[in-house]
Order: C-alpha cells, then structure tokens, then sequence
C-alpha cells in the first residue's frame, strides 16, 4: 500500500468572534470546520458535499494553510502544510493548487492573461526567462481549450466559462499533485458546466492529478468523484465509495441530500420516498450538544441529544457518525 497523498487529521478551523473598539476581546467563535480526517490517494477524486455553509469552502482552503488551522494538520506529498516553513512551504505550495468558484472575481482584472497564468511560473522560478515562460503560458492556455494567440487579452474579454479555463490553467502551471476545485462549476451556466467538468476529467488522466471536489450539485459529484464525503454543520456525517454512498446511505443527512436530486424516470420520481428536513440549520456560533443533525433529523432519539456520535466503519471504507446507523 502507497501513502495517500493527502492525509487530514483532525483539521479544525475556527473564526473567533471579537467585540470592542479599544480593548477587543474574544467572546465566542464559529466552528467553521471541526476535527475532520480523511485521505486522497494518488489519482483520486475525492468529492465533498453538503448544504450551503456547512463548511466545505473553508476545510479546502484550511487544509490547503490559505487558512491558519485553529489545530489538528494536513500532509501533503509527505509535507505537513501547517508546521512548513521556507523552501519547504514553498515546495507544498507548488505541489497543492486551488481552483476557486468565481471566475470572476478569482482573476485580477488589471492583468493580462499572460501576467495571471505565468506568475506561478515567476513565483517558483520554473522558468529562466519571460520568453520562455510566454511559451509556456501559451501551451497552458491551449492545453485547456483557450486560444493561444489570445495571451495578452483581460479578464473582461472572456466569458465566465473562459476564465474558469484560465483559473484551471495558472493551477496548473506550478505543476501540481493535488488540485482543491471549490465548486469550480457552479457560477457558470448549465450549458458549460459538463465541458469544464470533462476538461477536468481529461487533464487528470493527462497529468496524473489528485483532485479534492467542493460542490453541491450531487449528480455532478456521481459524475466525477471515486469518493465522497458528507459534511454537515462543520463536521462531516458520512464517508464512502461514491456508488456505496448513492445506492446505500447510511445517515438520515445524506438520505436527505439525496432524496432532492432530481430523478429522470418520472415512475421511479412518484414512487421514490422523499425526505423532507424541518427547520433551518444551527449556527455554527452555537451549534447543538450531542449530534448536530438531532434538531432536524427525522429518527433522532434522546441519546442523540446528549452523546456525540463516533466516527465509525460500518463496512470496508464507508464510515458514518450516526448512533442509529445500521448495515
């Protein structure tokens, strides 16, 4: 057995809450992300997916150091993301990239298209000269469907789904391992999400790549993923084999998240059982004792108020955080 490539322990990332003019002082925190673990072997897809803020966004970017851990640690290629310093931060840094969501605001629109995509090069020192690194930017832009001869145009002259391919192109010029794509589909328009999505398939059997996918588009995530992890509330719920998880869930969350994706065969659409969540989620300011799901899960017994669930595997490689969980 290789070493995964990327190995989370116990990452936890909160964002202290902080009151006064001339004395602040800390008064509480939100529990963004708290105490995830999971691995990315080599050339896997890893998909992460759950309501809106519940945490998916800030563990890529904490697990990646764009956010300082409250504790718990990343490894990266043998690296530990968060205790790296120097030449060896910079190497990690090299090694993990970020595909962020907009397209439009992930791209500096004082710069050209050369000038975004090249500076990983600069930054690396990758490349000797500008003219050899203006050749590479052009094989780069090529490589992800663009127009070569289009290298010293702005933002503003391409579509959303264009700069998506830009911001796809500057992640690779590092000549990354390991990509965190945070929802890198869902601000551009149905039409171009399946081309970006199968440009993402075809560069990670083209370069070897290991991908961590934020969405929260479930039939997309089917698509594209080889695992999937359910995140709830700033913790995550469940953990399986991408066809294992859709076929046999095992948390009422996930059972929930999958009973609203739409299914074309409108028989099978009738018949199907429909779960419907009552309430709103929890702040993560003060999320509730026990399980956070209790409030809003359809089974949940007086334990699941008090005790907090472990994190267990119920069959090979599907794990759950659920007290009721059964095979």
């Amino acid at each position: 057995m290789t070493e995964p490539l990327v190995r989370v322990e116990n990452l936890t990332k909160h964002f202290p809450i902080r009151k006064g003019m001339l004395i602040e002082r800390v008064v509480g925190a939100v529990q963004a992300v708290d105490s995830i673990s999971f691995t990315i072997e080599r050339g896997e897809t890893l998909g992460m997916v759950g309501e809106s803020g519940c945490g998916k966004t800030t563990a890529g970017r904490t697990l990646l150091g764009l956010y300082p851990a409250t504790s718990g640690r990343t490894i990266i290629d043998g690296h530990s993301v968060h205790e790296a310093r120097g030449s060896e931060l910079m190497q990690v840094r090299r090694k993990a990239q970020m595909i962020f969501q907009d397209p439009y605001a992930s791209l500096n629109p004082r710069w050209t298209v050369n000038s975004i995509v090249s500076e990983p090069l600069r930054v690396h020192k990758l490349l000797p000269n500008q003219k050899a690194r203006n050749e590479r930017v052009k094989e780069l832009l090529e490589l992800v469907g663009l127009n070569a001869r289009h290298i010293n145009r702005f933002p503003h002259e391409f579509s959303g789904g264009q700069r998506q391919r830009i911001g796809i192109a500057r992640a690779l010029a590092s000549e990354p391992l390991f990509i965190v794509c945070d929802e890198p589909i869902s601000a551009l328009d149905v039409s171009i999400q399946a081309q970006v999505v199968n440009l993402l398939e075809k560069l990670q059997d083209q370069l070897g790549l290991t991908y961590l996918f934020v969405a929260h588009d479930l039939s997309m995530v089917r698509h594209i993923c080889d695992r999937v992890a359910v995140m709830y509330l700033g913790i995550m719920v469940e953990l399986a084999e991408r066809d294992e998880l859709y076929e046999n869930p095992l948390h009422p969350y996930t059972k929930a998240l999958l009973s609203a994706v739409p299914v074309p065969d409108p028989r099978k659409e009738r018949e199907r059982k429909r779960v419907i969540l009552t309430g709103d989620v929890p702040s993560p300011i003060n999320p509730p004792s026990g399980c956070r799901f209790h409030p809003r899960c359809p089974i949940a017994v007086e334990r699941c108020k008090v005790d907090v669930p472990e994190w267990r595997e119920l069959k090979p490689g599907h794990h759950v955080a659920c007290h009721l969980a059964e095979n």
